[in-house]
C-alpha cells in the first residue's frame, strides 16, 4: 500500500496533508470547507456542495482542461472590459479561495459583494473579517440595500452599488435560480461549476467548467497578461469563445473521458 494511500482523519492544518498525495487537491478542498464551517463562514450544506463538485472533478481528471482555460481567458476579458465588475462571495468561496479572489479583484479592478443563500449577520461578519484576513480592503454585501427582481430567498439581497448596478457578474458556486434571475436582469454572467448541466452554466454567457481552486488563479494569471491588450483585443477574445461548444466538450470529458 503507498504511504498517501490515506491521511490522518484528524487534520489540524492544510500543510499536513502530503502534496504528493494522489488525491492532495480534493483532501485540501475538504479540509478548508470543513474548517469554514468551524470558523462560521460556510453552512454545513455546503459540504454536500463540495462533494457533489468534488465527483465531477474526478471525472474530468482534475485538470484544467483545454476548453476550460480558454473559458477562463474570456471570462478575464469580460472582467477587464466591464465598467463595473462584481465578484460574489458564498460560504465555499471565502473558504475554498478567500486570497485567490482577492488577487482577482485586483488583477480587474472589481468589487467583491458577499452574497448567501443561509443569511445571518454572525455569517456575513464571519466572511468579511476571513476576506480582510485575505488581503481584502472593502467588502460589498453587509447592507444589502437592493432586490434582484423575482427572487424570492435571502441570495435576493445584494448592493444597489455592487451586484444590482453591476454589467458584469462572477458568481462561482451559483444557486441555478439566482444565475437565471440575474440573467433576466441583463448582465454578463461568468459561472465556475463542475457540473455543465446544472441551470448556473447553462444560463451563463462564459460557463467555466473547471475546479474553483484551480480556475480562480487561472483567471487572474489571464488578467495580468492581458493588461495591456487594447478594447478590440479583449473583444475578439470575447467573441471566439464558444459557450456552447466549451459545455459540450465538458461534458463529453465526463460522460467519455474524452
Amino acid at each position: 500500500m503507498s504511504d498517501h494511500e490515506t491521511v490522518p482523519a484528524a487534520v489540524e492544518h492544510e500543510d499536513e496533508i502530503p502534496p504528493d498525495h494522489p488525491r492532495y487537491t480534493d483532501l485540501v478542498t475538504r479540509h478548508r470547507i470543513e474548517r469554514g464551517v468551524e470558523k462560521g463562514i460556510t453552512h454545513l450544506q455546503g459540504m454536500h456542495a463540495e462533494g457533489r463538485g468534488s465527483a465531477f472533478d474526478y471525472l474530468l481528471g482534475e485538470e484544467t482542461t483545454e476548453t476550460a482555460d480558454e473559458a477562463e481567458r474570456a471570462a478575464a476579458a469580460h472582467l477587464l472590459s466591464a465598467d463595473q465588475p462584481v465578484l460574489s462571495i458564498n460560504g465555499n468561496v471565502a473558504a475554498l479561495v478567500p486570497g485567490e479572489m482577492v488577487e482577482l479583484a485586483a488583477a480587474v479592478d472589481a468589487d467583491l459583494e458577499i452574497n448567501l443563500f443561509n443569511r445571518t449577520p454572525e455569517r456575513i461578519g464571519a466572511i468579511e473579517s476571513h476576506l480582510r484576513e485575505h488581503g481584502a480592503t472593502a467588502v460589498k454585501g453587509l447592507e444589502a440595500d437592493a432586490r434582484i427582481p423575482n427572487l424570492d430567498h435571502e441570495r435576493s439581497k445584494v448592493d444597489a452599488e455592487g451586484i444590482y448596478s453591476a454589467d458584469v457578474v462572477l458568481v462561482p458556486l451559483e444557486d441555478g435560480d439566482r444565475a437565471e434571475a440575474l440573467e433576466a436582469m441583463g448582465k454578463t454572467e461568468i459561472v465556475i461549476d463542475l457540473n455543465p448541466l446544472s441551470r448556473s452554466p447553462q444560463v451563463a454567457d462564459v460557463p467555466v467548467v473547471d475546479n474553483i481552486v484551480r480556475a480562480v488563479p487561472n483567471m487572474t494569471a489571464h488578467a495580468r497578461a492581458l493588461q495591456d491588450a487594447s478594447e478590440a483585443e479583449l473583444e475578439a477574445i470575447i467573441e471566439d469563445f464558444d459557450r456552447e461548444r466549451a459545455l459540450e466538450a465538458a461534458e463529453s470529458r465526463i460522460r467519455n473521458g474524452l
